[in-house]
Parts: structure tokens; C-alpha cells; sequence
């Protein structure tokens, strides 16, 4: 079973930072590749960022890149989504994503490479 807890969403004003985790087990963590997507209302799901198993490669969608980054913690196997320079157009429910990965250095882009979703968490960026 492969459980993705989600948490860190909230209010920000623009300009300002948020930080997301995606908590998993040990076994996920270390076999899975992981993305971050998110949802606006109205909107498609849309691709935020990637990074490979255990945190080799990263890979930013062009309106978030420079802006946001991923690392990891692997004694509390999460990951997280650092979101700088927040601007109202972040505003979304936000999700992580994870899906075994065969090859350590890959990651996946479409939301349709993933087979298992967090909750989500909703981030509100005030103008």
C-alpha cells in the first residue's frame, strides 16, 4: 500500500513562502519517484515539479522554476516543495504524486505517469 500524507498548505500574501512535505513509507521513499502537481478551480490538474528516487534529479515546471525547489529529509522520508516569491496565480490545491521508478535518475512529468495521489493541500496566495 503507498500511503502520501500531505501537509504545510495556508494563506500567504503574495511575495511570501510556503513549504510543502509529502511524508511516505521508507520503502516508497527509496523506489519511488515523486511529483507535485496542482489544481486551481476551473482549471486541469497541471504539472509543479519532479524529482527522481532519492533525490538525484529535479525537474520545474517554467512558471514555478527559480521560484520553487525540492529536497528532501530521508530520516523522516519526505519530501518537500519550497514556494518562494508566492504570487496569486499559485493559488491551488496542490498535490504530491508518487510512482515506482526502475531507474534512479528518472522522474515523470504528466499526471498520468502516477498511479498514487496524496489528499492535497490548498494554498491561498492574497494579492
Amino acid at each position: 500500500q503507498v500511503q502520501l500524507t500531505e501537509s504545510g498548505g495556508g494563506l500567504v500574501q503574495a511575495g511570501g513562502s510556503l513549504r510543502l512535505s509529502c511524508a511516505t513509507s521508507q520503502r516508497v521513499f527509496v523506489n519511488y519517484a515523486m511529483g507535485w502537481f496542482r489544481q486551481a478551480p476551473g482549471k486541469k490538474r497541471e504539472f509543479v515539479a519532479a524529482v527522481s528516487r532519492s533525490g538525484g534529479n529535479t525537474y520545474f515546471a517554467e512558471q514555478v522554476k527559480g521560484r520553487f525547489t525540492i529536497s528532501t529529509d530521508n530520516t523522516k522520508n519526505t519530501w518537500h516543495l519550497q514556494m518562494n516569491s508566492l504570487r496569486p496565480e499559485d493559488t491551488a490545491v496542490y498535490y504530491c504524486a508518487a510512482q515506482p521508478a526502475g531507474i534512479r535518475g528518472i522522474y515523470y512529468t504528466t499526471a498520468d505517469e502516477y498511479n498514487f495521489w496524496g489528499q492535497g493541500t490548498q494554498v491561498t496566495v492574497s494579492s
